[in-house]
């Protein structure tokens, strides 16, 4: 464990007030006559912050882990409800402080200025009547976590989980696909009322939020509250028009290949992923030791570094990678931060969607130890729309070792699909971003009215896909859409990300080690630099307006036409 300057009590219990109030109260009475004593203010609250990070991480992980456990979601819920509303408070009087200090003038710059306009933001935006407001929606956000997690259904002779089922989503059997599609979508609809109704609560607590801090409504809130200094929602919305425009089309066009292709008079939502010449399902691995083993080959393969960092996750605890029941779903790596370790949490089935989780979980925690050396937690991490360059660009960097997992004509299926996929990702952002504005621009709609929204949405940047007698899960898919729930209005991100890890794929194609150290060299700034400079360090341009789009999809559509079908 890195020591802390702070000399924080080894037995400290860093998810309890009673014993972080006297260690934060004693920042907060701190006497600052100089500039290094701001700047050791700062770095000594940087190490508790990081202790108290590491504890909710250590919370929120064995939760998720087991949303089954009443005793591991009580010990969350204790620290949202009792430990984190205090905690905001005391950081909020912090935040003062050190931005109204007239010593903040003596920091060296440019060191701090991208710390101190963060803070002056939050100081800017913090409401202390929000805070129970946030604890209220971070709870609803539980729930909905807790409903997700106890999802199970009866197929093929067993109980199974969500991720499980993907998995027969490639058969070549289409009565097979169409029974699990229609199996796991009538499991999702059971609880569609109930999911609808933690939407309604954290659309209203959100709503209340934004007025509070003296905003029209969620969404501009939110988007200051992200520190999105560098682009405004009118942006998104262009980004949404370039996406309707450029992708869409290629994604239909696809979609309409596969029917012909298939023999079928259209694509039905269990026809998305079989493959066209009736090969059977893509499977990378039989278990998740295998996962493990083939992707430290990989990664060494890729880059020595990169190897050397990935197999020191290699323990029980930087992993939790098999699906269970009880088991939250999707996947993420958090930093726990006092030690500046990763934890990579996913949910594998041996599916091929489950190699890209892994290694685009994997770039995130490179991202997390190639930046773990900077004293100041803030630059430990980075604006969401770089660290998502981190992984997404290893979904594509490591094309070259696909035969790691696969053979030749394996590798060359994993390729295609993962570039067709671009086609239906980069919309899917596009509807749940442009779903969002709408949601929270429009608070007081019903549940009829944000149904036929959603359709419409569906109806400007959905496939080629044939829901005819599937209307009601068709209605409802969104609710599949965790960051919704959990992270609202963080997902055009990826979008950007994905701009901006085909640059790097790009640039790979070309000068595959030059790429490398791009890559490397612009994470381990972390977040010191602001956004669009974070880019340039990695050879990138920060743009996703529609030239940056059509120039990238062009790129895709050369690649796959090298690709058999």
């Amino acid at each position: 464990m890195i020591s802390l300057p702070m000399d924080l009590p080894p037995t400290l219990n860093a998810a309890n007030w009673t014993e972080l109030e006297p260690l934060y109260r004693e920042l907060s009475a701190r006497v600052i006559a100089s500039g290094k004593d701001l700047e050791s203010l700062i770095l000594d609250r940087s190490d508790l912050d990081a202790a108290v990070m590491e504890a909710q991480a250590n919370l929120y992980i064995g939760m998720t882990c087991h949303t089954d456990d009443e005793g591991k979601r009580q010990a969350f819920l204790a620290f949202v409800q009792e430990t984190e509303p205090k905690l905001k408070v005391a950081s909020a009087a912090l935040d003062r402080k050190i931005i109204e200090a007239p010593e903040v003038r003596d920091l060296p710059l440019p060191r701090y200025e991208v710390y101190l306009r963060a803070l002056r933001q939050e100081a800017r935006l913090f409401r202390a009547e929000n805070v129970p407001l946030q604890t209220e929606a971070t709870t609803l956000e539980q729930e909905y976590s807790r409903i997700c997690g106890a999802m199970m259904v009866s197929f093929d002779g067993r109980e199974q989980t969500m991720p499980q089922m993907a998995k027969y989503l490639e058969s070549t059997e289409r009565t097979e696909r169409a029974g699990s599609w229609s199996v796991v979508s009538a499991r999702r609809l059971r609880d569609r009322e109930a999911i609808d109704g933690i939407f309604d609560k954290l659309v209203a607590v959100r709503h209340r939020m934004a007025l509070n801090a003296g905003f029209a409504n969620f969404r501009d809130f939110q988007h200051e509250r992200l520190h999105r200094f560098d682009y405004k929602p009118a942006d998104c919305v262009k980004f949404h028009d370039a996406i309707e425009r450029t992708c869409v089309p290629l994604m239909r066009e696809l979609h309409r290949e596969r029917a012909a292709a298939l023999t079928i008079p259209a694509v039905k939502p269990w026809d998305v992923k079989v493959d066209l010449r009736g090969r059977g399902p893509l499977r990378p691995f039989t278990d998740t030791a295998q996962l493990v083993e083939r992707t430290s080959r990989a990664f060494h393969r890729l880059d020595r570094e990169l190897g050397t960092l990935f197999d020191s996750l290699r323990n029980a605890t930087c992993l939790d990678l098999e699906t269970r029941k009880g088991k939250a779903p999707g996947g993420y790596q958090y930093q726990r931060q006092q030690s500046r370790s990763p934890f990579i949490f996913m949910n594998a089935a041996g599916l091929q969607r489950d190699l890209i989780t892994m290694v685009h979980e994997a770039g995130h925690a490179f991202h997390s130890l190639l930046c773990k050396h900077d004293p100041l937690l803030a630059y430990r991490d980075s604006p969401i729309e770089f660290a998502e360059v981190a992984s997404m660009s290893m979904e594509l960097l490591t094309f070259p070792q696909l035969d790691e997992f696969y053979t030749p004509e394996e590798s060359a299926r994993a390729r295609r699909d993962l570039l067709e996929g671009l086609a239906t990702l980069l919309p899917w952002v596009a509807s749940i971003d442009a779903f969002q504005h709408w949601v929270y621009t429009n608070p007081g709609h019903s549940r009829a009215e944000r149904s036929a929204q959603w359709l419409s949405i569906h109806r400007r940047f959905g496939g080629d896909i044939d829901y005819t007698g599937q209307e009601d899960a068709l209605a409802a898919l969104w609710q599949r859409q965790l960051h919704l729930f959990g992270s609202p209005f963080y997902y055009v991100e990826y979008g950007i990300a994905q701009l901006g890890a085909l640059q790097m794929w790009r640039q790979a194609r070309r000068d595959p080690a030059k790429a490398l150290a791009n890559y490397k060299r612009a994470l381990s700034l972390g977040g010191s630099l602001p956004l669009p400079e974070l880019f340039t360090a990695a050879g990138l341009v920060f743009d996703f307006g529609p030239d940056t789009v059509s120039g990238l999809m062009e790129e895709v559509q050369t690649e796959l036409e090298t690709i058999p079908a």
